[in-house]
């Protein structure tokens, strides 16, 4: 594809709807925007120049009449040409950063507006690239987007994992696909110091989950000399690292027997197997037995996958967590240490907190918040996106 300001087709605001853009965001909606028969006439992630009411350009943008966000803004110079070059320039921007402050070459490489390439998710594991387009204007940069991933890195593998249910919102469709190199799953994830084992192309978002490292080492080292439960280990993250920090035993739950075997070769690889031992479950149903059976451990972890996805799940999904919460705080002795996570981006910070607290209370457990954090730094959130900060995590000492 070619893009010229010259040629690109320009889309006007609405009167007086231009103030968020001026001030930084990187959105307008589609009741924001003029939307005419020549609008409604372009391909959905068409490049156009965005205007005021008055026409003074504010910017290129990706646009998709389909779509509620209607416009993703690329550059607030519209006479930017987006081509393999300007990716280029913002993967290499990103790529500092992720080496300046993670290090390594194992990281959440492209976090989409916060990195200024809206709607891409792009996670590296060393020699092998997995790249998720998720609007339908990086889905038509996809050509230049891999010219510019071969001059930034030249990866030996590119994985395009383009399957996640927000793409439908776009109007497009999924599959998985490899662009380049050949993928023998599962590739190595290198992290804290241990290796982990990830499958890009059938896993769960890209394989691997880099927004818990900081909260791993976190957990890790409360682990030593501990007996630790880890529900929804999925591959071994949390388990495994608190085996290699001196956790005396690990009990490890996930219903997906593909996680669960990918998290046992973790452990054969870390040297931790014997220390470990992994079950294939429902974790509320393996929950209740544990509580019932009054097995206690000194750290417990429960980051399950998202209760809430949209809006009407919001209510169903809090009580969820608060039943977790009852049955996990249940599980650790006096004195213990519960870490709790929740990646359902509807459900704020104070919500989640308020769920672990009635969820103590409904355990019959007093205690403390010692930390509430997020997602490590390669997660980052663009200014204008607070909402976009979807991971919340509590770490509570218990009486």
């Amino acid at each position: 594809m070619s893009d010229s300001a010259d040629t690109r087709p320009r889309i006007r605001l609405l009167p007086r709807a231009d103030k968020r853009l001026r001030s930084g965001h990187p959105w307008a909606f589609a009741n924001e925007l003029r939307m005419d028969a020549p609008a409604r006439a372009l391909d959905p992630g068409t490049l156009v120049t965005l205007e005021s009411a008055e026409g003074q350009a504010l910017g290129v943008a990706m646009f998709n009449y389909r779509s509620l966000i209607a416009a993703r803004l690329l550059d607030a110079k519209a006479d930017r040409r987006i081509d393999a070059a300007f990716l280029a320039e913002r993967l290499a921007r990103a790529a500092a950063l992720r080496e300046q402050f993670v290090g390594g070459t194992h990281w959440r490489w492209v976090h989409a507006e916060a990195d200024g390439l809206p709607g891409l998710v792009i996670d590296r594991y060393g020699e092998v690239v997995v790249l998720q387009a998720n609007a339908a204007g990086m889905e038509r940069l996809l050509e230049p987007l891999l010219e510019a991933v071969e001059r930034v890195v030249g990866p030996r593998c590119v994985v395009l994992r383009n399957d996640s249910s927000v793409r439908f919102l776009e109007g497009l469709g999924g599959y998985v696909r490899v662009a380049k190199g050949e993928l023998a799953p599962p590739v190595a994830v290198e992290e804290n110091g241990l290796v982990y084992w990830a499958d890009p192309s059938e896993g769960q978002k890209t394989g691997w989950f880099f927004d818990q490292r900081a909260n791993r080492a976190f957990v890790a080292a409360a682990a030593k000399g501990a007996r630790v439960l880890d529900l929804y280990c999925h591959t071994g993250g949390f388990a495994v690292a608190a085996a290699a920090a001196g956790a005396r035993q690990v009990l490890a739950v996930d219903r997906s027997a593909p996680a669960i075997a990918l998290a046992g070769q973790a452990a054969s690889r870390n040297k931790v197997a014997q220390k470990i031992r992994f079950e294939t479950a429902d974790v509320f149903d393996r929950l209740a037995e544990i509580v019932a059976s009054k097995e206690r451990f000194e750290v417990v972890v429960v980051d399950p996958p998202a209760f809430v996805k949209a809006k009407k799940d919001h209510a169903a999904g809090l009580r969820g967590y608060r039943k977790l919460l009852r049955l996990a705080a249940a599980a650790v002795r006096p004195g213990g240490l519960l870490f709790a996570a929740s990646c359902s981006q509807p459900v704020t910070v104070e919500e989640f907190v308020e769920q672990c607290r009635l969820g103590l209370a409904d355990a019959g457990r007093g205690g403390r918040i010692l930390r509430i954090s997020g997602a490590d730094v390669d997660h980052p959130v663009h200014p204008a996106l607070p909402q976009s900060t979807y991971l919340k995590a509590v770490a509570l000492a218990l009486d």
